[in-house]
């Protein structure tokens, strides 16, 4: 049964959210990470990166992976931010509006990094990354039983 400590759940949980892939190595207990080749498919693994994909191939069962959440969930987490944080309407409607838009994640992060609620936003944002990490957990679990 894979566990994490908090401090793991929020190492992985920070990964994720600057783009990275994350591995958990269960028998040394370890955090292996690397770009998401979705998002750096031109970036070059390294020696160390390229090890560690050869022992995740050899030996699956020893690793957890833990990815990021797709752009629908992360669109939901954005939405569900503007319907109970966001209280000036026309910053709501501008926020929304962006969502609508090609680039909408691109969009809605101008828009909240020029506005009061940038740190609420990234808090908000984490929070669900944590939850998001330890659902991931779970259904690792589940998978196992």
């Amino acid at each position: 049964m894979l566990s994490l400590t908090e401090k793991e759940v929020d190492h992985i949980a920070t990964q994720l959210l600057k783009g990275m892939v994350c591995f958990y190595q269960i028998d040394k207990k370890k955090i292996h990470q690397m770009p998401d080749d979705e998002d750096y498919f031109n970036y070059d693994l390294t020696e160390q990166e390229e090890d560690i994909l050869d022992d995740i191939e050899a030996n699956p069962d020893n690793f957890a992976e833990f990815t990021r959440m797709e752009n629908p969930q992360e669109h939901q987490i954005m939405q569900d931010f503007i319907d109970r944080k966001v209280k000036e309407r026309s910053l709501a409607e501008e926020l929304v509006s962006a969502l609508t838009k090609p680039k909408s994640m691109t969009a809605f992060k101008f828009l909240i990094d020029e506005s009061k609620y940038k740190s609420e936003w990234t808090e908000y944002r984490k929070d669900k990354y944590l939850d998001w990490v330890k659902e991931q957990v779970d259904s690792f679990n589940y998978a196992e039983d």
